[in-house]
């Protein structure tokens, strides 16, 4: 027998989570309780909004729903199975279920920059082609934009999956994350990994890339927009209609460029770690809670809804 033959296959995995500190586990599960109640509430609090008020029924508003729904569906996968960590105490999760975990966050995750760089390209002709605004962005484009988003996101997990899990585990099962991420799968396979981090590289530096690019386009084409507005007022309402999106746009880039495309030599475990919660967590809750401050037209929705519930 060969010394892979020798090896036990690894059935599954343990998860070390956050931190093993006995006193920050109850502190920490209610704060990850309270991030994922207002994550859901807020989430799908605007789908239902969006879907409820007809004044909504934009474009805009169309790509704000369904990012909301991937958010909601993003931190499902992760956070639960955190709280149930810091709760009973056990971290183990199968084979296969750090498999289906894989597919589903990094699907989720590849939605939400497509539908990131769907939404700027709608800012763009709002701000840039106003009035030819209604005939470009007609409901089948939007339609088929979300599709996409959706069948470009699990196309790419698709790939990511199978690279990923063509590998043997066949040594260690200790994962030193919270959640089944790739990079450190990769760490800890007892095959070769080259092809499977080239793949990963170049597919998911290729997709960031050609999603910045569209992005700042879109952008560059905005602020061309703005400047050749003469009045302080209407350059303050073209801009005012982006800057959400923006906002969201460079915190979710940036945690995610700081985390899978640093350079090795400043590798830090628990920095990752902390990254990672923002990206997965924190955007995800923060996305509507950003949406509904900064536009007129939800908090206007929001108190209808409010008031109407009382009146009735």
């Amino acid at each position: 027998m060969t010394a892979m033959e020798n090896r036990t296959r690894v059935k599954e995995f343990i998860l070390l989570g956050l931190t093993d500190a006995p006193e920050l586990q109850v502190p920490f599960f209610i704060l990850f309780t309270l991030i994922y109640f207002i994550t859901m509430v807020g989430n799908l609090g605007m789908v239902a909004l969006i879907s409820w008020d007809s004044h909504l029924h934009t474009p805009m508003y169309f790509f704000l729903s369904n990012l909301s729904l991937v958010d909601f569906a993003y931190s499902s996968v992760i956070t639960p199975k955190v709280m149930s960590g810091f709760l009973t105490g056990n971290k183990v999760i199968s084979y296969n279920g750090c498999a289906t975990q894989i597919f589903f966050c990094v699907a989720f995750a590849n939605m939400e920059n497509y539908l990131l760089v769907a939404m700027a390209y709608d800012r763009q002709e709002a701000v840039y082609r106003p009035l030819h605004y209604t005939t470009i962005m007609t409901s089948n484009v939007c339609v088929a934009l979300a599709i996409a988003s959706y069948v470009c996101g699990f196309l790419d997990s698709t790939i990511h999956t199978f690279f990923t899990f063509s590998l043997s585990f066949c040594s260690s099962n200790v994962v030193h994350h919270f959640f089944c991420d790739i990079p450190v799968l990769l760490f800890l396979s007892c095959s070769d990994t080259h092809t499977t981090q080239w793949v990963v590289f170049l597919l998911g530096g290729f997709t960031a890339f050609c999603s910045i690019l569209v992005i700042l386009k879109s952008y560059l084409f905005i602020f061309i927009s703005i400047l050749r507005i003469h009045s302080a007022k209407g350059r303050q309402k073209a801009f005012s209609t982006c800057a959400s999106h923006l906002s969201i746009v460079c915190l979710l880039y940036g945690t995610v460029s700081f985390v899978y495309f640093k350079p090795s030599s400043i590798h830090s475990m628990d920095t990752d770690k902390v990254m990672s919660v923002l990206y997965t967590m924190v955007i995800p809750m923060l996305n509507p809670v950003v949406y509904s401050l900064r536009k007129k037209d939800v908090k206007s929705a929001l108190r209808k809804a409010t008031w109407g519930q009382r009146l009735s």
